[in-house]
């Protein structure tokens, strides 16, 4: 798979695909996740300018031409809902709307196009196994939340007939941490996470959320050669391990950031192994602890603690 990274380039003009749909096109059915959408020539625009709330990806597919890529699109959908609206899956069946593969001048399928803020780049374009797939969507996740951008799409309601509208259920429980992240606010977006975690400690996602924001604000205004250096002079030094550790996960280097601090663990005693353990699990509940690099982590640590 080839991944490119989030460069936010310059916005394409795609209002011309508002108008209603051609004679004898086919919209294709609803998608079957309250986080995907099968888009058509009515629905196009509206689902770009999502991409204003949190990422929209877009997935190029034929099942005539190619059905590898159909099955991709599914795998997409399927995992859109584990997801929980960091980011809203949009299939396009360019047999069904071939002026939206036109209008983004696609030059095969599959293709899956990421779009922020309304500025599309190319993401991958291969068909991988659907565990692959999810671990590529982690690290594409995490790296949007490095760049601050964690905003979540509100999940829609499935099914309807074909032309009626698809309702959005409002959940404000994040919105506040949400909007202090996407104005770069990590301090304020911490405090929004601790109150959610204060009230309801079995909040899984607003502890990680919580737990990513804490990694922004530790690593804010870092200099990264300067924290390796140090971490590199000092291999026994807690803070400066740690630190690396964090600018890896946010880098996307999740193995990296969990070795290191599984190392630490294993080299130091009292307190200092307490404070690196105590790290590498906010780690792990930052990236999310069904997630298999957090299994494998887990075990790890198993190891090195005893």
């Amino acid at each position: 798979m080839t991944q490119q990274p989030f460069s936010r380039p310059g916005a394409v003009d795609l209002s011309g695909l508002a108008g209603a749909a051609p004679a004898g096109a086919n919209p294709g059915a609803p998608a079957g996740s309250s986080y995907a959408v099968q888009l058509t020539e009515q629905n196009f625009q509206s689902t770009i300018e999502a991409s204003m709330t949190a990422p929209v990806l877009l997935v190029f597919y034929s099942p005539s031409r190619m059905p590898e890529s159909a099955d991709l699109a599914r795998d997409m959908e399927t995992l859109s809902g584990e997801f929980e609206g960091r980011f809203l899956v949009g299939l396009v069946d360019i047999d069904a709307v071939p002026a939206i593969a036109q209008a983004m001048q696609i030059p095969s399928v599959p293709l899956v196009v990421a779009v922020v803020d309304g500025r599309p780049a190319p993401l991958f374009q291969d068909v991988l196994p659907i565990d692959q797939l999810r671990t590529q969507l982690t690290q594409v996740t995490q790296q949007l939340t490095a760049n601050g951008i964690a905003g979540r799409h509100q999940p829609r309601h499935v099914g309807g007939g074909e032309g009626e509208e698809v309702d959005e259920q409002v959940d404000p429980r994040y919105a506040a941490a949400q909007d202090a992240l996407g104005e770069g606010d990590i301090e304020r977006a911490v405090a929004e996470y601790q109150k959610l975690v204060d009230a309801n400690p079995a909040d899984a996602e607003a502890a990680a959320g919580l737990s990513m924001a804490k990694v922004l604000q530790r690593t804010q205004g870092v200099d990264l050669a300067a924290a390796r250096a140090a971490a590199a002079a000092a291999p026994e030094d807690v803070d400066a391990q740690t630190l690396v550790a964090d600018l890896d996960l946010l880098g996307g280097h999740v193995d990296d950031a969990f070795n290191r601090l599984v190392d630490l663990v294993r080299r130091t005693s009292g307190d200092d192994r307490d404070r690196a353990r105590e790290h590498l699990l906010e780690l792990f509940g930052a990236v999310g602890n069904d997630d298999p690099r957090v299994l494998k982590g887990r075990q790890n640590l198993a190891s090195a603690l005893f």
